[in-house]
């Protein structure tokens, strides 16, 4: 004699196939969340001659924004290399800021960037609102490369590997 198990031990199908699909909605949302790029901040950097330049007038270049101090031994370290990956690539269409932290003061900003000939633009950010604008950065060397358009596509928290960084900026001028 056979019996009918009872109806809460039978498995429906639409239940496994809606499980099925939330999974892999999630899946898909979650991939384009991490695959979106992010714009930069619409900020206007001051450079120490007093001149202002907007992120959105940099659009149609690649830029990199470098958070250092001249109190952070990391930063003064790599400095050589953002010269060399600067220099290296200026005049294919890279441009690049180097924002001075706000608690950096701007005399030792000053005498830094004269005494070592930084050739790039150093921008002094008073009141931390830059530093704010792109995620709060507080932890010095922080280092975004930004395309053309005016997206965020990588950001480094201390020293980046420069055969990586410059890969990236050549595949960016590239777009």
């Amino acid at each position: 004699m056979q019996t009918d198990a009872p109806a809460s031990s039978r498995k429906n199908p639409w239940i496994k196939v809606l499980a099925v699909i939330a999974v892999v909605a999630i899946a898909i949302a979650a991939y384009f969340s991490f695959a979106a790029k992010k714009p930069a901040p619409d900020v206007t950097f001051t450079n120490l001659k007093g001149e202002k330049v907007s992120m959105e007038s940099l659009r149609g270049k690649v830029v990199m924004v470098n958070f250092w101090a001249t109190s952070c031994t990391t930063c003064i370290k790599e400095m050589p290399e953002m010269v060399e990956t600067y220099n290296k690539y200026k005049d294919k269409g890279l441009d690049f800021y180097a924002v001075a932290m706000s608690y950096d003061p701007p005399n030792y900003v000053l005498n830094y960037t004269e005494t070592r000939k930084l050739p790039f633009n150093v921008a002094l950010d008073f009141k931390g609102d830059i530093a704010k604008s792109f995620g709060d950065v507080t932890l010095t060397p922080t280092t975004f490369v930004i395309d053309k358009k005016g997206n965020i596509i990588k950001r480094y928290i201390g020293e980046p590997n420069f055969a990586e960084v410059h890969q990236l900026i050549e595949k960016a001028l590239a777009a």
